[in-house]
């Protein structure tokens, strides 16, 4: 049986095909139409994974979709007719919209879906299933676990915003809910908008600023913006918010609350803004932890699954871990609403068919979250030619060998094998790669080739069989969503001097033996790098190991700021020539910057929309 998971509409559509339980594909649309957190119908995603499994959609047995409109709209209307006639403005734009096409998504997908194979029987092939059942969804049916307690964190989808379930076998037992508008995805979302980033894209740059602040606001965050009960549920005091009624995330109120208004994008990062990130962090982990915690009590639950956009904190998730109340702890990798699509397509399968699952207890579903398009050698050879590329062909110890070397030398690499990830991380297979040894390798990459701000941490990749010689972790994290500390033992004590500075000054003081992963509080975001999933990504890292005695490089996403992540050997291609990357490898083809021919040079600082 084959079903077709789909999301769009709202932000990071995407698709996934799921055949008897196991997962094929899945992409987000972004990728292939290369406009970041594209929401239209998922198109070339749908494409992409009908040709990955060589059928047609009559070749599928059910599409569902990721959330009920309807319910949708039913809170919508609520929300307006409770705050009336305040939000008149925002209900006049958001109205049309939703009466021209969200209200009529069933007629829009089946039209879409009739381009795909006009004789498909939307009418009873076409299921919907609610947003947070998708979330639940895609992390329990994906996970290792027989049995697991599920916490579904985000903005909002039709009325939750915060959700526990129990899974057991193929069951999803969905236990309560705390609905719109008190919601701890958007109160974070309110501080992504006051600190100056964009709403739904920039939440990791607030958590990335908290460590360089002091958590000054926190107390004035709980006592005045949320009502926090001692086994996590809350309420927020919506007097400070405007994303019932209005345009913007905050008010005045808020304003005068955190001392200020609200910053600009691209305006300069003052210590108060860092403190504001420290305290909503602070607050946020404050909350999960409660949450989590009682939830255990309550249930007697051994394993944890998380999804949602705000299980994309590894911050919060690395504390829940190391809290100790859970023996095993698994997050769809993919906890956004592009991860929805395959929630979607699990629970059609799972809770709509009745069909038997069997987790084993150790191995997960996604096969690393390499779900996405991958391209033969002579493919890659045919397309780097067409795009003017100049390169050589190395066996493949070759350019293993030929790509360490570039890394131990301190340059750049970017690093295009195999099948893409699913989810916003890159985890070895569109990445672009560094020696986490080099003081000057954070700077170089964030100003030289992410092209984006310079407190912006980079994750550490290491081999798996040595992650607790140099983090405060002993077991998994294939998907870079946890947080752990450097081994003191690794680390460099900062001069009384050093410890004087203050905030972003910071930066660039060394803290460990692998500064250009180290954060200012000694932390990572940490991808434990598995022979099982990603052999070639495994090797290339034992060869350095190897080379330097360090198991540890540089990873982060191959894309610029504003810039989805690379999907094919083009766009790898004029990636490199657009930045300040030195080496490219894609697949078997190496590729230096010196050796292309100079008119194809881009600038791709200012190519996309910044994020």
């Amino acid at each position: 049986m084959r079903i077709l998971g789909i999301s769009a509409f709202y932000h990071d559509s995407a698709a996934a095909l799921v055949r008897d339980g196991e997962i094929i594909a899945a992409a987000q649309e972004e990728r292939f139409t290369r406009k970041k957190h594209d929401s239209h119908f998922p198109r070339h995603a749908v494409e992409y994974c009908l040709a990955e499994e060589g059928v047609t959609l009559n070749d599928v047995d059910y599409v569902v979709f990721y959330d009920k409109p309807f319910l949708k709209f039913e809170r919508l209307l609520e929300t307006y007719i409770a705050f009336a006639p305040r939000g008149f403005r925002s209900f006049s734009m958001a109205i049309p919209l939703w009466a021209r096409e969200k209200l009529f998504q069933k007629k829009m997908l089946a039209g879409e879906l009739n381009k795909f194979g006009p004789d498909f029987d939307w009418n009873r092939k076409l299921l919907f299933t609610e947003h947070h059942l998708s979330h639940a969804a895609s992390a329990f049916y994906a996970s290792p676990f027989e049995e697991a307690l599920i916490v579904t964190m985000d903005g909002v989808g039709e009325w939750a915003t915060t959700s526990a379930a129990l899974g057991r076998g193929n069951r999803i037992q969905m236990l309560r809910e705390i609905h719109f508008p008190h919601s701890l995805g958007l109160l974070y979302s309110a501080f992504t908008y006051y600190t100056g980033f964009r709403v739904n894209s920039g939440e990791y740059k607030l958590m990335g600023l908290a460590p360089y602040g002091e958590p000054k606001f926190a107390g004035l965050i709980r006592d005045q913006l949320i009502d926090v009960k001692p086994d996590g549920s809350f309420r927020l005091n919506l007097e400070y918010f405007d994303y019932c009624t209005g345009l913007t995330m905050t008010n005045g109120k808020f304003d005068r609350l955190l001392g200020g208004p609200a910053r600009q994008p691209e305006d300069k990062l003052t210590q108060r803004h860092m403190d504001v990130a420290a305290s909503i962090q602070a607050v946020l982990d404050d909350v999960v932890l409660r949450l989590t915690s009682s939830l255990a009590d309550e249930t007697g639950a051994r394993n944890l699954c998380l999804a949602g956009g705000v299980a994309l904190n590894c911050v919060a998730n690395g504390k829940i871990l190391r809290s100790g109340r859970f023996q095993g702890m698994w997050i769809q990798p993919a906890a956004g609403d592009a991860g929805g699509a395959l929630g979607a397509a699990l629970a059609g399968y799972y809770s709509h068919q009745n069909r038997p699952r069997h987790a084993d207890g150790c191995h997960d579903m996604m096969r690393g979250a390499y779900l996405g398009p991958a391209f033969d050698q002579a493919s890659m050879e045919r397309r780097l030619r067409s795009a003017g590329a100049r390169f050589v062909t190395l066996d493949d110890e070759g350019l293993l060998r030929s790509s360490v070397d570039a890394i131990a030398q301190g340059k750049a690499l970017g690093w295009f094998q195999g099948r893409m990830e699913f989810g916003p991380r890159a985890l070895g297979g569109r990445s672009i790669l560094g020696d986490a040894r080099s003081p000057s390798m954070q700077h170089l990459l964030n100003l030289k080739v992410k092209y984006r701000e310079s407190f912006r941490p980079f994750a550490p990749s290491i081999l798996r069989e040595h992650v607790a010689e140099w983090f405060e972790l002993d077991g998994d994290s294939p998907y870079m969503l946890l947080v752990a500390g450097v081994i003191p033992s690794r680390r460099r004590e900062m001069t009384p001097g050093e410890q004087r500075l203050f905030g972003i000054e910071k930066l660039n003081v060394p803290r460990s033996d692998i500064p250009a992963v180290t954060h200012v509080d000694y932390s990572a975001r940490i991808q434990t790098v598995h022979r099982e999933t990603n052999p070639r990504y495994h090797r290339l890292i034992s060869l350095f190991h190897e080379r330097t005695g360090c198991p540890v490089i540089v990873n982060t996403s191959f894309n610029v700021r504003g810039e989805p992540m690379v999907c094919t050997p083009e766009d790898a291609f004029h990636c490199f020539m657009g930045t300040g990357i030195e080496v490219l490898a894609v697949g078997n083809c190496f590729l230096r910057k010196e050796d292309q021919d100079p008119s194809l040079q881009r600038n791709y600082e200012t190519s996309f929309a910044l994020d």
